[in-house]
Order: C-alpha cells, then structure tokens, then sequence
C-alpha cells in the first residue's frame, strides 16, 4: 500500500489534519461549514482540496475523489458546558456524530475516526449513538474501538480528554492498537510559553513561568451564540489564576517590559494568554495562522483536536493498515 488517503470532515482549524498528515496522511477532501475555518485551511495548505458546506448537506456523489480512501475522520466541535452537563447530547451535535457514520457507510474507507468529548466512548449519555454506529457500520465489516486518550501523553502542554470512535475493516482491525502515550512526563504551560511571553522584553517571564508549572486546564472554544472568549468554566479559570493567568478574557498581545505581575493585586496584575499562545498550548506549530476576528480565532483552536493527538492516533491507525490483512475465514 503506497501513500495513505483521507476525507477530513467539520476539519474547523485543522488540527486532526495536521496531525493525519505528520503521519503520512495525504488529503483527499476536507470540509466545514464555518467561514473563518475554511479561510484557516486554505490560508495554510492551498494545495488542499477544502469545501464549505455543512456536513449534513454533503453528498459524496458529487466529490468523487470522497471514494476509496484509506480514512474518514471527524473532529466533532466540542460544544459542551458546565450548563449542559448531564443532560442527553444536544440535536445538532447528535446529527453531525450520525452524518459522520453514514457518510462513512457511503465512502467505505478502511478506517475511519471520530473525535469529541471524552463521554464519547463510554458514558451513557452516548449509548444511543454507538448503537446507532455499530448498527450501521459493524455488518459492513467494520470492528471497533472505543477508548479515552490525554492530549498531555502526547507531548501538548494541555490536560485535554477526547473520546475516540476508531472502526478499521475487520480484515486490519485485529492489527490495531489505541495509540501509546509518547511523552514521558508532562509539558507545562510556564515550560511551552516562556519565550512567547518574553518576546516583548518582559522581564518576570521566567518568574511567571516558574509558577506556571503544571499542564493548562482543557481549553473550551465555546459556541458561536457565546459571547467574547475566555479559558474556560469556572474550575478552569480557578486553575488558571493559581498559575497567575486571568482567564476571563484572551490577551491582544503578549506583557510589555513594564508590565507589573502580582496577582495578589488582582486580575490586572495576571498575565492573559493571547490567541497565538492557546494555539501552541493546542499543539499547533508556530507557523499554523488561524484566521478570523479575536473571538473567532479561539473558538477554532479551542475546538481543535491537538495535532499531536491527531498524529498518534494516525500512525496507529497506519500501522494497522500497512500490517498483512487476515484472510477471512471460511464459512
């Protein structure tokens, strides 16, 4: 098997796309509905084959180089709140997670992936849909696997929980395995942001990031009906502010050499993490430019599935199908 393929759906940033392509995934087609994602990806990769349309409306009939792909993936936007917590995932959500199985139903890729909320895998708020996933997928010859992964295991400076849907044809599907952790211990917001907070010759950077020393709380991009941006609930900025950071809002620009840290003074006196710092707290590469309006940019990235996750689930999923297929077996 040469170069592995892949259809990328609700790709928002391109995290999971980056990702799949560090580990020799080449794209075939991405797609989002939203103006300012779809902008981001053709403002990284002009070369990609990037359609604006809402998943629900997208007929592969139409995209014929959808067909016979290696992988379907889907990094589904995470919309969940401390207000929607224990009630059943909302329409839209539960839409784009059942447009995504029967889109795979048509395309029939050897594998296909699907990212969101760590309840995902096993909380009983999801039972319907992996029913539903199963129903649909299994008698086409798909086995699967349904697991939690931390993107801090895997090198992002974030303790970030996704839960996975990976299906692989049953012929590879016994060569899979959910990805290891690569990281030996845990990269820290003060240790990944240092130099972004000096750029501007702010002395305290290496004092702050001394206090800094722990991974970042998930970073929640909201919804578009949400007002301006912030790092997230209530138990997030509590985190936020025992490393000095006020996580009410998102910085415009990284401290001056006169800025005068001393959170004992109060919000004015923390530092704020500006876009470009939540995006290399997500994995991104420093030369990954997410387009849009302040509010806008967040949501993308905090939406994002860390490329590095992205990667390792990748190359898992390569591994798989670069292995010998077992032969069926008679009957």
């Amino acid at each position: 098997m040469g170069e592995l393929t892949f259809v990328d759906v609700c790709s928002g940033a391109g995290g999971l796309a980056l990702g799949l392509e560090q580990a020799g995934f080449e794209p075939r087609l991405l797609l989002d509905d939203d103006d300012d994602a779809v902008t981001t990806l053709r403002a990284n990769r002009p070369q990609w084959n990037v359609i604006r349309t809402d998943l629900l409306d997208f007929d592969p009939a139409e995209h014929p180089e959808s067909y016979d792909v290696d992988l379907l993936s889907a990094g589904l936007p995470r919309v969940k709140s401390s207000a929607t917590v224990g009630r059943p995932e909302s329409g839209s959500e539960e839409r784009l997670l059942e447009a995504t199985v029967l889109l795979a139903h048509a395309v029939r890729p050897r594998a296909v992936i699907i990212e969101n909320v760590p309840d995902l895998a096993h909380s009983d708020r999801y039972q319907r849909f992996r029913d539903f996933a199963r129903a649909e997928l299994a008698h086409l010859g798909y086995e699967f696997s349904w697991f939690v992964v931390n993107a801090v295991d895997f090198g992002v400076p974030q303790n970030r929980k996704q839960g996975l849907l990976v299906a692989v044809e049953r012929r590879w599907a016994g060569s899979f395995q959910p990805p290891a952790r690569t990281a030996s211990e845990p990269w820290t917001v003060g240790a990944a942001l240092t130099q972004s907070m000096a750029a501007r010759g702010w002395p305290d950077a290496a004092r702050w990031a001394a206090q800094a020393d722990q991974p970042a709380p998930t970073l929640v991009g909201g919804s578009k009906n949400r007002g301006g941006a912030d790092l997230g609930p209530t138990g997030a900025k509590r985190k936020w502010a025992t490393m000095g950071v006020n996580a009410h809002t998102v910085g415009n620009e990284v401290p001056g050499p006169d800025f005068v840290w001393d959170p004992q003074l109060g919000r004015d006196h923390m530092v704020k993490i500006t876009v470009e710092q939540a995006a290399l707290l997500q994995g991104f590469p420093g030369s990954w430019e997410v387009t849009g309006l302040k509010t806008a940019r967040y949501r993308q990235i905090g939406h994002a599935t860390p490329p590095p996750v992205g990667r390792a689930l990748g190359r898992a999923v390569a591994e798989a199908l670069h292995a010998e297929p077992a032969t069926p077996a008679a009957g």
